[in-house]
């Protein structure tokens, strides 16, 4: 290596440390206002920016088959104008000249709100973000124009089969129940949503009770609890309304096709797991790491670099409050898709005979923690961090402690996890491409 390459491996080598040091030790603040709105302060004095995070229980799974897509059109509507701003161009416009990076994003779980500004003008921030969850006027006109918009979108994802893959499977897993819905709903179905469904829906789930706010980055806390309590406390106590629970049934693999046209076959294979509250959760995210986290992992190596049949094959944990599942996705050379799916089979086999090393174990720990710690350097991931953890789960879990929990992982705990796991009759696959139907498919898929 050259000075310069040495210098440079010991000044990432220093920063790494540094970043562990400091969010090992995030603080934060959680209090609630007197309507039970939930707040989140995660101060850093030094940061040069802060971000503002609204979060709300309600997302696709609180929705019925009629108004599938709702929550994610309410999201968009929100900006298209306020009381006080009655034109989507005054919200933007304000937005964009203070320099701010802002949107809004729909789960199955939650909807988000965001802004991230430079420090100095995070209170104008504040105000316009709490002005467009708080007020959104819902103009009729409005209403129409951004179903055209909605279905766009739509139409977009339908182009993205790596993306759609994944609303694929989620169908293929869960079936016609919330869960298996597509967030952003049917064509159908938004252009029947009408001005008094927005009201309904909004009335029964944007409550106190039900939101959180998070800040985090550099800001006055004593200047923002005044202002949040002021700009949220006419938001209304009403009782929440609740979702349907998730049924899980299967009994052997299930396939789910879609036709398309493409130059790769896009798949992604999953295998049931549990909720977000399980404390296997972080035994299952290392096996996670193990099989497809980086570069060095299993798949990325037995998919990409032994059979250069992928440009991407990655692994990841998705748990939500009453269901979860571990998938792995990939876009692969057609000619090469029953090779893939019987390496991915067989890996997931693997682990489920033999114990990893612990020079593996160590390396997927260290992955993930590095991921972790790097993940939080900015405002925005701050907020995401300890907000995700706030609406699903009301209790936040520090760095430090993932990071404890995470080291804590035998070998062992992960051998039980893809026994009980890696089994027919929690397996499934989604795949989009040339396949007009399962036929071909169900013969490989499976554990033998």
């Amino acid at each position: 290596m050259t000075i310069v390459q040495i210098c440079y491996v010991a000044f990432l080598c220093v920063f790494l440390v540094l970043v562990i040091l400091v969010f090992m030790n995030q603080s934060f603040e959680r209090f609630k206002l007197p309507n039970g709105m939930r707040v989140i302060f995660v101060p850093e004095p030094q940061n040069v920016a802060t971000t503002i995070l609204v979060l709300v229980e309600a997302g696709s799974k609180y929705e019925t088959k009629d108004l599938n897509g709702l929550s994610h059109f309410l999201e968009h509507m929100c900006f298209k104008g306020t009381e006080e701003r009655p034109k989507a161009i005054d919200i933007s416009g304000e937005l964009d000249g203070l320099g701010a990076e802002y949107n809004a994003f729909t789960s199955q779980e939650y909807t988000g709100y965001y802004v991230k500004v430079a420090a100095n003008k995070s209170e104008q921030a504040l105000d316009i973000i709490s002005d467009l969850y708080m007020n959104p006027v819902f103009d009729a006109t409005e209403i129409e124009k951004e179903k055209g918009v909605i279905i766009e979108e739509l139409n977009m994802y339908e182009d993205m089969p790596h993306r759609k893959v994944h609303d694929l499977l989620m169908e293929a897993l869960y079936g016609d129940q919330p869960a298996g819905w597509d967030i952003g709903g049917r064509k159908e179905v938004i252009k029947k949503i009408t001005r008094d469904d927005f009201l309904k829906y909004r009335g029964e789930h944007y409550v106190a009770s039900a939101t959180a706010i998070v800040v985090a980055g550099a800001f006055d806390s004593n200047l923002f609890k005044k202002k949040i309590e002021g700009n949220f406390e006419k938001l209304t106590k009403g009782k929440k309304v609740g979702k349907v629970a998730t049924s899980e049934k299967q009994s052997k693999p299930i396939i789910k096709t879609q036709y398309k046209k493409s130059d790769q076959t896009h798949l992604v294979i999953a295998c049931r797991a549990f909720d977000t509250y399980d404390d296997r959760r972080f035994a299952l995210e290392v096996l996670s790491d193990i099989l497809g986290g980086g570069m060095s992992s299993r798949l990325f190596q037995r998919v990409r670099e032994e059979l250069g049949a992928a440009y991407y094959v990655r692994s990841e944990v998705n748990l939500f409050t009453d269901h979860g599942y571990l998938g792995i996705a990939a876009g692969v050379d057609h000619k090469k898709f029953s090779i893939v799916v019987s390496a991915i089979l067989d890996e997931l086999k693997k682990l489920a005979k033999e114990s990893v090393s612990e020079a593996e174990l160590k390396r997927a720990k260290d992955h993930l923690v590095g991921r972790l710690m790097l993940g939080l350097e900015t405002s925005d991931a701050l907020a995401t961090y300890f907000g995700g953890q706030e609406i699903l789960k009301q209790k936040i879990v520090s760095p430090k402690d993932i990071i404890r929990h995470v080291n804590q992982v035998k070998s062992s705990d992960i051998l039980v996890i893809a026994r009980e796991f890696f089994v027919n009759s929690k397996l499934a696959l989604s795949v989009i491409g040339p396949y007009k139907d399962s036929t071909n498919i169900a013969p490989i898929f499976r554990f033998r």
